[in-house]
């Protein structure tokens, strides 16, 4: 078992040393808490955080949820007590240097000879700055997205003010490149952003054969890999297809959330980019705040301002425990993906259930057999519903609305009475997930057979 408050005490006792060797002062009085308040204040923060679904539990397979590893906790509760601000020098200089040591990682986890880059709040901001540098370098051009991209995307194109171009997918999920290059050759397009890992299926675009339209375009290539992009950690021993993995060292930018596989808390995404040039494009002044190193900081490479130093301490911390290789981080992303593929093997042979799609990273799609959209609709949300009701022995799964266009691809015999239907979708993060899929599996079978 972790010793997770053991770590905890190490830290505090390493800050409050830090702290002792400085000049002693006397606290304000406006520092002191009556303890009788706090007791009953914390209290009820404790108890209403119970009223949260169990993240931490591999029976909890519905949303892209679960708490970080305790050595992110360490790490990030211990810089948290310094809370340094990683937008300048002189606001965090030794998580700065951590968040430099973290992001080269990344570049070289994706294959990049060269990169500039920084930890965000997040996946949305991530894709923002790749979006605006790509606005920057390309003015007056659109932006191509798959129909089964980030809603990000399509809202950054907004926000940026820039045309946005929906690319339609094939039966997988994956950018249908033939309809790419049909609106490249009409629209005036200047990036494509092809996905490592949608949302909704886990689907992997062909990046490798997009990367032959760069040049022959003109475009700019990125990257959203927020979900799937520590998936690159794998390779042909786990029966991985490495090709689109490879490629993204031939694209412009990538983006990749460490607080979903990296095992961090929220938030700490990433952006990263090929040519260092690109800091051009965000160069601005402040008169108080760049003059601690000659180097340019954190802040002048990106479009948040304060940023918590504590998210680069956890995740360096989280590096340094558990590397971002095959055989470090790599082996949690593997039993995840061994997980679902598992599932679809039992789903082949459900009499209750069937597989929607064949999965391809760690997200299973499935819905309870019936001879009508409408039918599998009913079904599938009495299904969800019914599963966290479960008195103590509960699952916690998520749906998935499809077209009725996209389910007649994959399965044409289901009568389409309406114009489409939702699914059941499990997202297998957790390595503890592998051992539970047999039972989750039978678990979700009888509330199926229930359904009705």
């Amino acid at each position: 078992m972790t010793d997770l408050s053991g770590w905890l005490r190490q830290g505090v006792e390493a800050v409050e040393a830090w702290q002792r060797s400085f000049a002693d002062y006397p606290a304000h009085p406006c520092q002191q808490v009556d303890p009788d308040r706090f007791r009953a204040a914390f209290a009820e923060l404790t108890g209403r955080l119970t009223e949260n679904y169990p993240f931490f539990h591999p029976d909890y397979a519905g949303q892209m949820l679960k708490p970080p590893h305790p050595v992110a906790v360490a790490g990030y509760l211990t810089a948290m007590l310094v809370n340094p601000n990683n937008h300048a020098q002189d606001g965090g200089p030794a998580t700065a240097k951590m968040e430099r040591e973290a992001v080269a990682a990344l570049a070289n986890m994706f294959g990049f000879d060269t990169h500039l880059g920084h930890l965000t709040g997040g996946g949305t901001v991530a894709n923002l700055e790749a979006l605006f540098v790509a606005r920057e370098s390309h003015p007056g051009k659109g932006v191509a997205f798959s129909a089964e991209s980030h809603y990000t995307h399509a809202r950054m194109c907004h926000v940026l003010g820039m045309p946005g171009y929906t690319v339609p997918v094939d039966a997988a999920g994956r950018m249908d490149l033939g309809a790419l290059e049909d609106l490249l050759r009409n629209e005036d397009i200047g990036t494509v952003v092809v996905t490592a890992g949608t949302t909704g299926l886990g689907a992997v675009d062909p990046i490798h054969d997009a990367l032959a339209l760069k040049d022959e375009y003109g475009i700019r290539l990125h990257v959203d890999a927020a979900y799937g992009g520590f998936f690159t950690l794998l390779g042909e021993e786990e029966s991985v297809d490495t090709r689109p993995w490879r490629a993204i060292a031939g694209c412009d930018s990538v983006v990749v959330d460490p607080h979903k596989h990296g095992l961090q808390p929220y938030g700490c995404g990433a952006v990263v980019f090929a040519d260092p040039e690109v800091a051009r494009f965000y160069h601005h002044d402040s008169p108080y705040t760049y003059f601690t190193d000659a180097d340019l900081h954190l802040g002048e490479i990106s479009l948040e301002c304060s940023r918590a130093g504590a998210a680069a301490a956890a995740l360096w911390l989280t590096f340094q425990v558990i590397p971002p290789t095959r055989d470090g981080l790599g082996r949690y992303l593997a039993a995840g993906r061994r997980a679902a593929l598992g599932w679809a093997e039992l789903l082949a042979d459900s009499p209750h259930l069937e597989l929607y799609q064949q999965p391809e990273l760690d997200i299973v799609s499935y819905f309870p057999r019936r001879d009508s959209l409408s039918a599998i609709d009913a079904a599938s949300a009495r299904v969800m519903t019914d599963g966290m009701r479960a008195g103590r022995d509960p699952v916690f799964l998520s749906v998935l609305k499809v077209s009725a266009a996209d389910f007649a691809r994959r399965h044409p015999a289901v009568k389409a009475d309406v114009d489409g239907a939702r699914l059941l979708r499990s997202v297998l993060m957790k390595p503890e997930s592998e051992a539970r899929v047999d039972r989750l599996h039978r678990r979700v079978e009888a509330l199926a057979d229930d359904a009705g």
